[in-house]
C-alpha cells in the first residue's frame, strides 16, 4: 500500500489544469494504485492525481462503499440541488457550505482505456463534482461566495495560509 503525500494550497500544481492520459502503461497504473491506496484511508472521500502532485487527468473515490477510480473523466450530467458541508484535503482544517447539484455522472476509462461510467446523488455526486473541479485546477472554495466565501477565507487566515 503507497500513501502519497497531499499537496496543500498554496501548491500551485493545484491551481494548474491537468493534462489528459495518453499513455495506458505500467506508470498510469501505479498512479492508479497510489490513488486508490491514498484515498483509502478514514475520513477521505475523493482524491485528484494534482492533490500528489501528478498533473494527469485521473482521481479516485471512496464514498458510502462506493470505491473506485476514473481516468479522463467528464463530468457529463447534473441535476438537482445539494447544499450541505464540504471540505478539501488540500484545503486542512476549513469547510464550508456549498450548493452542489444533487446528482452527478461522470464519464472517463480505466487504467487499460476501457469506458467507465461512475453517477451517484447526494455525497457522491458532491465527490465527483469536487474531483473533477480539482482537475481543471479549482478549489471547492472558489466559488463560494457571499458570508460562505468569508467564514472560508477566516478559516484560511486563522490556519495561516
Amino acid at each position: 500500500m503507497t500513501v502519497r503525500e497531499l499537496r496543500l494550497i498554496g501548491d500551485p500544481v493545484l491551481r494548474t489544469p491537468c493534462r489528459p492520459v495518453t499513455q495506458f502503461d505500467d506508470g498510469l497504473a501505479a498512479l492508479v494504485t497510489d490513488l486508490v491506496d491514498t484515498v483509502a484511508l478514514p475520513g477521505r472521500a475523493g482524491l485528484a492525481a494534482n492533490q500528489i502532485g501528478v498533473s494527469l487527468a485521473a482521481f479516485s473515490y471512496d464514498v458510502h462503499g462506493a470505491r473506485g477510480y476514473v481516468v479522463n473523466p467528464r463530468l457529463v450530467a447534473t441535476d438537482g440541488e445539494y447544499d450541505g458541508e464540504e471540505a478539501c484535503l488540500s484545503v486542512p482544517g476549513v469547510s464550508a457550505m456549498r450548493l452542489r447539484a444533487e446528482y452527478a455522472r461522470v464519464e472517463g476509462v480505466d487504467a487499460l482505456g476501457r469506458p467507465v461510467v461512475v453517477e451517484g446523488t447526494g455525497e457522491l455526486a458532491r465527490c465527483l463534482q469536487h474531483e473533477t473541479d480539482h482537475l481543471r485546477g479549482e478549489l471547492y472554495i472558489d466559488a463560494l461566495t457571499g458570508e460562505r466565501r468569508r467564514i472560508a477565507l477566516r478559516q484560511l487566515r486563522e490556519r495561516g495560509v
